[in-house]
């Protein structure tokens, strides 16, 4: 399935409260299954879906996304700011195919980079509608092509024209558009396309909806629910949630049922135009003050004329209520009502008298004026310009993101409007607004290029890029913007994230050259904390190491007093032993991210403490923190940011024996990071299926996923990650008698150990050194239990009970390696790490007295198959795997699976362990 584009959303104006189950339409299905159908025949078409807000029409599109899972799928929601933005549905509707529009013709794909605002060339919107048709038909060769559009009636006009362009002709090819709209079709862009006019519920779907929203509700109160609904999914929602209001819905019943839409807000203007005048007046001027402050209505009422009689005669109607000094409406479908339906002047006349009881000084004083203004009006917008400050700096990005954009609107000169928009699009950004983010920042950059964009927007583009585009152009941008400003937080910022870019694609040289620049800039000097740019190596070789880098003790010292932007990526952290205070300093990092909703930091975060709570033994914890960040992430389209939750959710999976989410997670990761060169996040998923092999006794599967983190030029090449996997690639050498390839990751392990100190480090090291056997086998086993540090890692250090508990028992002192295991044990089963736990339980089980191992007393090998025992007596005269493969005429990776199963079913690590068979005796 290839799967393009973010998917749309749900219905007008109560998408989150919308039932997601589908009721009814049966009809509107069975149209939609039909030209899924013919394009799979190879034949396309296009469909204009189209009924009043809350009728079901993206509930129909959600619907034949997900009936067209062997389809490439394209999908766009569009929005009510970006209307008036040309080509602005394309720009989102196309921004996953960026890459093939250079396979079109020289002259469309000008018109397309036009229509994009990736150059200033004039648009010629019949080459760009040619254009689009043809991307989509060269698509369409290999595979179906479904095009989903909802919100029709916000696209932009250009858009509009375009998609109507391609719906016509798209009979040919199998190329399936459907698209959605509050209007009738014949006066759209899309006159002539096929159209289905999406009508409300029958009664019994109705009532089916109203079971699943409130399923407490009774029959009597179901009834009227349905009644007054008039079959509309998102009245019947209204109501289902209203419940004991439906009193008020009978109330002013005289012309008619109120279903959502043009009727509904008739509805209520009816209602509204039985009051007195001044009761009409403070309805107006409730729905106009949008924070529902009842002493700001009530001055403004005043001045209209509209007192205490007024006010009782509004609250009685039920429309309003009133509580303290807040006043609101029963329903936003109301105050939309209102606004919406008194017209123009008599809004102007509202915001003109909401602004005039407000300080000169008054934040909403701004928004009141702007609502008034007419085309450029810089005095406004420099309002404006303060409000956004002020509420940039109490964390209301969204505040912030709108009052920008609208004073760029406002301004007068270019300039000017391109400045704004820049922190408008960071304002965005962080408010987790992506797609609106890079919309204002190209819109920036169209209006007046420059170095102000990167200063204002504080170097967006560059954190965009490293988000979900490619590292390396990320670095560029970022540290090209980090020369342009000269903010010192900033250019923190910015020079800490090329260096995570550079370490994510394995380049050491674009690691230094942005250290250099913070350097330059005098970091450590304005930190305080020479030494700490040696965290962002790692480099084990002894001349790596500068004469001031941090000891385990001094490094963790050291992390808990330097501020974050500093701390180095968490598998770096995690390398150099300074996963604690790195943790420490997220946790406290995340509280002030939710109650300011920086989705985009939130969700940065939230991945890097998921890889910290793995190694902690913080499961739960992990899990809940990597689901959440992906799922943010995939709002926002940050590729990186939800494959590093992938990571770490890949790493569970792996550890607690789920393969078949293995496999998901790191094939959704290697989509994207392999093409994008991101050698972080593809070894990470290659580290996460060698421990899955490796945990199900696969051992030559593990080593040959595991040695691409070292082979040189392979997309999974990478130091980091291949330091931190270097225990489970010497365990599965050992097992399939390559101590060469053991000793060398022994040396890379012990190396890193004298370098940091770092406790895990050294617990590895010592346990792998135990596992290639000898005379001082038993020392390293006890020097890795005895590493002070240690057991913060708990999976580890259970591993290295488990190892040293079968090497006890294969010496037959099975009383020690019965207290080995059994810690070993206890710690998988309270982990959760299910092929661990049954490998101690089955050495657990050897330990016992002889009558009772293995659950009778017949010897070992004799539970071996005869294939089993043919592949361990060729393994034990030291044949390789793929020359035991000739004898037998089998793969060299099934004699792989084979020793599997034998070392698993005789309790041993090594060939050597095997030349007990030629005499046919139990392994010791």
């Amino acid at each position: 399935m290839t799967r393009v584009g973010h998917g749309g959303h749900g219905d007008g104006t109560a998408t989150a409260a919308a039932p997601t189950e589908l009721f009814g339409h049966r009809g509107e299905t069975a149209v939609l299954d039909g030209l899924l159908t013919r394009a799979r025949g190879g034949s396309g078409g296009a469909l204009v879906l189209w009924g009043e807000p809350g009728i079901g029409t993206s509930a129909l599109l959600r619907y034949v996304h997900g009936q067209a899972a062997d389809f490439v799928r394209l999908s766009h929601s569009a929005t009510r700011p970006e209307s008036d933005l040309p080509f602005a549905g394309l720009h989102g509707l196309l921004r996953p195919l960026a890459d093939r529009v250079e396979l079109l013709a020289t002259a469309q794909a000008a018109a397309v980079r036009a229509a994009l605002g990736l150059n200033g060339e004039p648009t010629d919107r019949l080459v760009v509608g040619a254009a689009v048709l043809s991307l989509l038909c060269g698509l369409a060769q290999r595979q179906p092509v479904l095009v989903v559009v909802d919100h029709g009636q916000w696209l932009d006009e250009a858009t509009a024209l375009c998609l109507g362009f391609v719906a016509r002709r798209v009979g040919a090819r199998p190329v399936v558009v459907v698209l959605a709209d509050h209007c009738d079709p014949a006066a759209r862009p899309w006159e002539g396309v096929a159209d289905v006019r999406v009508d409300g519920l029958s009664d019994e779907s109705a009532w089916q909806l109203v079971a699943a929203v409130a399923p407490l509700t009774d029959k009597a109160t179901t009834r009227n629910m349905v009644r007054e609904a008039g079959g509309n999914p998102l009245a019947l929602h209204e109501l289902a949630t209203l419940g004991g209001d439906l009193d008020d819905a009978e109330h002013g019943r005289e012309r008619g049922r109120p279903p959502v839409g043009p009727r509904l807000q008739r509805a209520f203007r009816a209602g509204i135009e039985a009051l007195s005048p001044p009761a009409q007046l403070l309805t107006v001027l409730a729905a106009a003050e949008e924070h529902g402050d009842r002493l700001t209505v009530q001055r403004a009422g005043r001045a209209w004329g509209a007192g205490d009689a007024a006010w009782e005669e509004v609250t009685n109607t039920g429309l309003v209520h009133v509580a303290g000094n807040r006043v609101g409406f029963r329903h936003p479908v109301v105050s939309r009502a209102v606004y919406e339906g008194c017209g123009a002047a008599t809004r102007r006349r509202a915001h003109r008298a909401l602004a005039a009881t407000m300080p000169d000084e008054a934040e909403d004083r701004a928004w009141h004026l702007a609502a008034l203004a007419h085309g450029r009006d810089e005095n406004v917008a420099r309002l404006l310009e303060r409000t956004a400050a002020r509420s940039r700096l109490r964390g209301a990005t969204k505040t912030a993101a709108r009052a920008w954009w609208r004073a760029a609107e406002l301004s007068a000169a270019p300039i000017d409007a391109s400045q704004r928009l820049a922190e408008a699009a960071r304002a965005s950004w962080d408010a987790g607004w992506a797609a609106t983010a890079e919309r204002l920042l190209d819109e920036a950059e169209r209006l007046a290029p420059g170095a102000h964009i990167a200063r204002r927007s504080r170097g967006l583009r560059g954190i965009m890029e490293f988000t979900r585009g490619m590292p390396e152009m990320a670095h560029h941008f970022l540290i090209t913007d980090m020369k342009r400003i000269s903010e010192p937080g900033t250019a923190l910022e910015l020079g800490t994230l090329a260096m995570r870019a550079a370490w994510s694609v394995g380049r050491g040289d674009l690691r230094d050259s942005a250290l250099e620049l913070l350097l330059e800039d005098g970091v450590e000097g304005r930190t305080g904390l020479p030494g700490t740019p040696a965290w962002w190596s790692d480099d084990a070789s002894a001349d790596a190491a500068p004469a001031d880098t941090p000891g385990a003790g001094d490094a963790a010292a050291r992390a808990r007093t330097t501020i974050l932007p500093l701390l180095p990526p968490t598998p770096l952290a995690l390398a150099w032993g300074i996963d604690k205070p790195t943790v420490d300093a997220l946790r406290r990092r995340l509280p002030h991210l939710r109650r300011h909703s920086e989705r985009a930091r939130l969700a940065i975060v939230l991945a890097q403490t998921a890889m910290l709570d793995n190694a902690a033994g913080r499961w739960p914890q992990s899990e809940s923190s990597a689901t959440e960040g992906l799922r943010l992430a995939q709002d926002l389209g940050a590729d990186h940011i939800a494959s590093h939750c992938r990571t770490s959710l890949g790493w569970l999976a792996a550890a607690r024996g789920d393969e078949r989410a293995v496999a998901e997670a790191t094939a959704r990761t290697l989509e994207t990071s392999l093409p994008q060169g991101v050698r972080a996040l593809s070894a990470a998923a290659y580290w996460n299926r060698g421990m899955a092999s490796l945990f199900h006794e696969r051992p030559e599967e593990a080593l040959d996923i595991l040695v691409h983190l070292t082979e040189p030029g392979h997309g999974a090449e990478h130091r980091t990650i291949a330091l931190l996997a270097a225990f489970d690639t010497a365990e599965a050498a050992v097992r399939v008698g390559r101590s060469d390839l053991a000793d060398e990751r022994i040396r890379v392990l012990e190396a890193w150990a004298r370098r940091t100190e770092a406790p895990w480090a050294r617990c590895a090291a010592h346990v792998t050194r135990g596992l290639l056997g000898g005379a001082r086998a038993e020392g390293a086993f006890r020097a890795a239990l005895d590493v002070p540090g240690a057991r913060c890692h708990p999976l580890l250090y259970a591993r290295a009970q488990l190892s040293y508990g079968e090497w006890l028992r294969r010496g037959r002192r099975r009383t020690d390696a019965r207290v080995r295991i059994g810690a070993a044990l206890e710690a998988f089963d309270r982990l959760g790490a299910e092929p661990l736990r049954q490998r101690a339980q089955r050495e657990q089980d050897l330990t016992g007295p002889p009558g009772r191992r293995g659950g009778s007393d017949t010897p070992a090998v004799g539970r071996l198959t005869a294939q089993e025992q043919r592949v361990a007596q060729l393994a034990g005269e030291q044949l390789t795997n793929r020359e035991i493969g000739v004898q037998l005429r089998i793969s060299h990776r099934t004699v792989g699976h084979h020793l599997g199963n034998v070392f698993a079913k005789l309790g041993i690590n090594t060939r050597s362990e095997l030349s007990h068979l030629h005499a046919g005796s139990e392994p010791p």
